[in-house]
C-alpha cells in the first residue's frame, strides 16, 4: 500500500526543516510512494509562485525519485488559491528539468503502478502533462 506523504509543507512560512527531514523517513520502505501535490494551499494563497513551491517539490523529487512520485492536484481544495490549470502548469514547471521519461513516471506512470490500475485510452492522451513547460507560468496558463 502506498504511503502518501506530503505532511503539509510549511510553504507560507518558508521553513524547510524539519519538514524535509520528516518527508525522507519513509523512503527506506520499498512500498512507499509520494504524491507531488498542488501545494498551493500551503503557500500564501494570494501571492504564491512556482519558486515558493520549488524547494518542497525538489525535496520530494530528491527523496523519492520519479518512479516513486506521482502528481496530484489536490483538486478541489487547490481552488482555494489556484485554478486546476495553474496547479498543472506549476507541476510542469517544477518537473521541467526531468527527462521526458521521468516526467511520464510522475504524471502517468507511478500512480497506476502503485495502485494497480489499468490505464485505458491512447498513449497520446497521457502525454499532455509531460509536455515541456513554457518559459513562464503565465504563458502556460494562457495557452
Amino acid at each position: 500500500m502506498p504511503y502518501s506523504i506530503t505532511l503539509k509543507p510549511p510553504i507560507a512560512s518558508g521553513e524547510l526543516r524539519p519538514w524535509a527531514e520528516a518527508v525522507r523517513l519513509p523512503t527506506a520502505l520499498p512500498n512507499t510512494a509520494c504524491k507531488l501535490p498542488g501545494m498551493v494551499t500551503e503557500a500564501d494563497w494570494d501571492r504564491w509562485s512556482v519558486e515558493d513551491l520549488r524547494p518542497y517539490a525538489d525535496t520530494v523529487l530528491d527523496a523519492f525519485g520519479p518512479r516513486r512520485l506521482m502528481f496530484g492536484s489536490d483538486w478541489t481544495v487547490c481552488r482555494l488559491s489556484a485554478t486546476y490549470a495553474e496547479v498543472v502548469a506549476a507541476a510542469r514547471e517544477l518537473t521541467a528539468t526531468l527527462h521526458l521519461s521521468e516526467r511520464r513516471e510522475v504524471f502517468s506512470g507511478t500512480a497506476p503502478r502503485t495502485y494497480g490500475l489499468t490505464v485505458i485510452g491512447s498513449p497520446a492522451a497521457h502525454e499532455a502533462p509531460c509536455a515541456q513547460p513554457s518559459s513562464s507560468l503565465a504563458s502556460t496558463i494562457a495557452s
